[in-house]
């Protein structure tokens, strides 16, 4: 029987350990922070005020950000406002896409809560409490989210030069070859339709166009084979399109303001090349209004 074995939390500062490097820890993996499929988009990013955010975090599939402030110790207020301030600023740069924001500290404060009554939920926050522990040489960080005003009900395209680009090796790395397979077979599906296409590896997505505007995002995923892809037709086409690929036993759905959303393996690609390949006239189509 395993022996049971008593751990009391401490904080990092008493183990040697600054906020840099919990920034670094956190910056090698996203995951830990238990917000799903993350990348950093941006670092130590300067606000107009002369403060910076310690990260801007993108999950690019459901099109949201996260503003996240880390510190050691426990929340005050003034983090709380500088949080807040960075989030507002964030999403009037960037009104088509969520926007949350981050808080994470070693202890979150009753008074923290009281802030956030007082807002009244206005703010979609979350908040993170950080506990580490040691074993011999070894630190453990847990991660456990303590608020989330989001879940009490609190277009498609990145915008131009807002996301970082990254290269083919990039999503070689961090994604499933099949899940990678099924955007080179939308490629090859394009090219036969007698247009050159044009491929864009960001760092939250590959985005895919021909000769006008992007009209294809894919994200590819590390934990699956499917590959999820957006293409923008426009609202007038697109219920026919739906509806479709739905005959042809492919599940589509609606996204954003006349795009269409799918999860696409190479294989249903492949053998569904005429309603799919219609999907992408249609879009391409668009890329030129």
């Amino acid at each position: 029987m395993p022996k049971l074995r008593k751990a009391n939390p401490q904080r990092l500062r008493s183990l040697g350990l600054s906020e840099a490097w919990l920034q670094q820890q956190i910056a090698a993996d996203p995951s830990l922070l238990g917000l799903g499929d993350l990348t950093v988009f941006q670092r130590e990013k300067t606000q107009p005020t002369g403060g910076r955010i310690d990260f801007i975090m993108s999950d690019a599939l459901n099109e949201t950000r996260y503003e996240i402030e880390i510190m050691l110790g426990a929340t005050d207020p003034s983090h709380i406002i500088r949080t807040i301030e960075y989030w507002d600023m964030e999403r009037q740069r960037a009104p088509t896409i969520e926007h949350r924001a981050v808080i994470v500290a070693e202890e979150i404060t009753s008074r923290f809560f009281n802030v956030i009554r007082l807002l009244n939920r206005a703010v979609p926050l979350i908040a993170i409490q950080l506990s580490a522990f040691q074993f011999g040489d070894e630190v453990v960080l847990q991660f456990i989210g303590v608020l989330d005003t989001y879940e009490f009900g609190g277009d498609e395209e990145e915008e131009s030069g807002a996301t970082e680009l990254a290269d083919r090796p990039y999503w070689e790395k961090r994604t499933q070859p099949e899940s990678l397979a099924a955007v080179d077979a939308i490629v090859a599906l394009i090219a036969s339709g007698g247009s050159e296409p044009r491929i864009t590896y960001n760092r939250t997505h590959i985005a895919v166009g021909t000769s006008g505007y992007y009209f294809g995002w894919f994200f590819p995923r590390k934990i699956a084979a499917h590959c999820p892809v957006r293409f923008k037709v426009g609202p007038d086409q697109r219920a026919a399109l739906v509806a479709r690929l739905e005959e042809a036993g492919l599940e589509a759905e609606n996204k954003g303001q006349g795009s269409i959303q799918m999860f696409l393996k190479p294989d249903q690609i492949k053998q569904n090349a005429g309603p799919i390949g219609e999907v992408l006239r249609v879009a391409e189509q668009w890329s030129h209004r």
